[in-house]
């Protein structure tokens, strides 16, 4: 397995990320109201243009492969369409935005573009989703919300591959699965596992949290029959409504984030600071390892040369330096493991330094996905070798044999 490419793109948290189409730039969110671009240069990310509009922290971007439109959201309670136009002035190419008017009031909290790029869907606080669509008419961005059963902020939203059906989790600890048909948009959907019939604001499907924590992320799967949600009880649940659901439980801090990387395996990430891969054999879902391989990661962020002896250079002085710039009172420990994650000065063996906040699908195509990326609130962006295989059976897994083998479900 390759080792992950590393990047410092900033010193400051990345809320969110996300790439264009041919992985050459990327768009993220430094914890700001101001979405930065940056553009690859061999090894290297070079700041590019600065999306600015938004009044406050941008929350969620996500960057359409084929339109090459990206969307913002944010706290400002304001959604933007960019989109790159000539400079009738310079004659250059800029990104030019389109304000979308939600009719919510409360935070943004997510957005995803539809698998067709003709409609996008904005999760909030004000316990509605808004569906949002072209009017070609009158030229501008319409939003249709879905509201009930909702009680809750809505933190997370992943489309189904059919472009009518979306996945939502929310702070009322549940996981429902809604129909987004717009009359003038899609196209009669052909019977899923979640439903036949489906006029918009149809709840197809209503999934508790097991033990009652927020959910914080949600992923169809790549046939969409499938529905994988994290919550912050340390709980990944799988669900298919013909079949049922089966919940793993981890002895580690919750995940936020996920993405399935084929039928039958998805990569979490969250406040434990390293991505980690769950694969179906055909016996139930189970933990497959780490990415993240602290045996072989010698020189971590942080730990490149070892800094002389002094005052400001001890452990003591640099534990509480974490805890004041990490919120980190020691380093986490690798479940079921003895061995220590931390290396000299305390800092973590692991890649990421903090809480990863976001993973996304990088290389591969759906159902097969080779690489993700990830980004944390250490500054960093990371991209993974997944190396997913599919066989008889099912996926398994290439190169994670003993990758946090301690790790243990209960």
């Amino acid at each position: 397995m390759a080792a992950p490419e590393i990047f410092q793109l900033a010193q400051v948290p990345l809320t969110c990320h996300s790439f264009n189409a041919d992985r050459s730039q990327v768009a993220v969110s430094l914890n700001s109201n101001e979405a930065q671009i940056f553009s690859r240069s061999g090894s290297e990310w070079k700041p590019g243009e600065t999306l600015s509009e938004h009044d406050k922290m941008i929350t969620s971007i996500d960057w359409a492969p084929n339109t090459n439109r990206i969307v913002t959201c944010s706290q400002d309670r304001n959604a933007y369409v960019w989109e790159q136009k000539q400079d009738p002035q310079t004659g250059a190419m800029v990104w030019k935005p389109t304000l979308v008017l939600l009719r919510i009031n409360r935070a943004a909290t997510y957005v995803r573009w539809s698998p067709k790029e003709d409609k996008f869907a904005v999760a909030s606080g004000a316990r509605a989703i808004a569906i949002c669509s072209f009017d070609e008419e009158n030229n501008w961005w319409v939003a249709k919300q879905l509201k009930k059963p909702i009680r809750s902020t809505v933190l997370a939203i992943d489309w189904h591959p059919n472009n009518v059906l979306l996945a939502a989790g929310s702070a009322d600890m549940k996981a429902r699965v809604f129909s987004a048909y717009i009359k003038d948009v899609d196209k009669k959907p052909a019977a899923t596992v979640w439903g036949e019939k489906l006029p918009f604001n149809t709840v197809c499907g209503e999934y508790g949290s097991p033990s009652g924590g927020w959910v914080h992320s949600v992923a169809f799967s790549p046939s969409g029959d499938f529905l994988a949600f994290a919550s912050h009880d340390s709980t990944i649940t799988i669900v298919n409504p013909q079949i049922g659901a089966q919940t793993i439980r981890i002895s580690t801090l919750p995940y936020v984030t996920l993405v399935f990387t084929s039928e039958s395996s998805l990569v979490a990430a969250g406040h434990d600071c390293q991505p980690v891969l769950f694969s179906d054999s055909g016996s139930g879902w189970a933990l497959a390892g780490s990415l993240d391989d602290i045996t072989t990661t010698k020189t971590p962020i942080g730990t490149r040369g070892a800094s002389a002896v002094g005052r400001l250079n001890n452990e003591a002085f640099n534990r509480f330096k974490n805890a004041d710039s990490r919120g980190a009172t020691g380093p986490p420990p690798i479940p079921g493991s003895s061995a220590s994650t931390s290396g000299a000065g305390g800092e973590l063996l692991t890649v990421h330094q903090n809480t990863i906040t976001s993973v996304r699908a990088y290389d591969g195509e759906p159902g097969n996905t080779t690489r993700v990326s990830t980004s944390g609130k250490d500054g960093h962006l990371v991209i993974w070798d997944v190396a997913v295989k599919t066989g008889a059976g099912g996926a398994g897994v290439v190169g994670l044999t003993g990758r946090l083998g301690g790790m243990h479900l209960r």
